[in-house]
């Protein structure tokens, strides 16, 4: 089996699901030996917890829950899922993070749940997006500091995925 994230973007986010689950039955345990992966996975989950400080520390968890309950919807729309792969949703299975069976909320993003995403691994788009309110309200440095903190968390989503994918394409046939 060629593993071609690519390949995979037009179909539906549950069949995205079925095969990144497919994956993990077929070469998780492959992966989660592998000292790269398991140094990247580390890596990721310290990375997305700075980021997650972060987005607390300057005021939009705050502001993005305001968003979502007080002002009739978030940035997390319906069709947000549709930019995930199955090598990003295999990811968060290595994370030891559970995919949804369905959505909760008709207009919103697959992965939303009631206490925000409900991935650890995130598409970059939802890592890096901010809304021009939020852009406003951080202060210049502040902004930078958060870019800073993100782009470690993005970089390292990065190197895992590709990682991910080279070890699965050598072992997975």
């Amino acid at each position: 089996m060629n593993i071609n994230a690519s390949s995979a973007s037009s179909l539906p986010i549950e069949e995205k699901i079925r095969y990144a689950r497919e994956l993990f039955d077929r070469g998780g345990e492959t992966l989660l030996r592998e000292p790269s992966v398991t140094k990247l996975l580390a890596i990721l989950d310290r990375n997305i917890a700075a980021s997650q400080e972060a987005m607390v520390r300057f005021g939009i968890v705050d502001a993005c829950r305001h968003c979502e309950e007080e002002e009739g919807g978030s940035c997390c729309g319906a069709g947000i899922e549709n930019r995930y792969n199955p090598i990003l949703l295999l990811m968060n299975l290595l994370m030891s993070r559970d995919l949804p069976e369905k959505r909760q909320w008709e207009n919103s993003c697959f992965f939303l749940g009631e206490n925000g995403c409900r991935l650890k691994a995130r598409h970059i788009l939802c890592i890096n997006y901010l809304c021009l309110r939020v852009q406003k309200m951080l202060p210049p440095n502040d902004l930078i500091a958060l870019q800073t903190i993100t782009g470690e968390e993005m970089d390292t989503i990065f190197l895992l995925h590709e990682t991910v994918k080279k070890i699965l394409n050598k072992n997975i046939r």
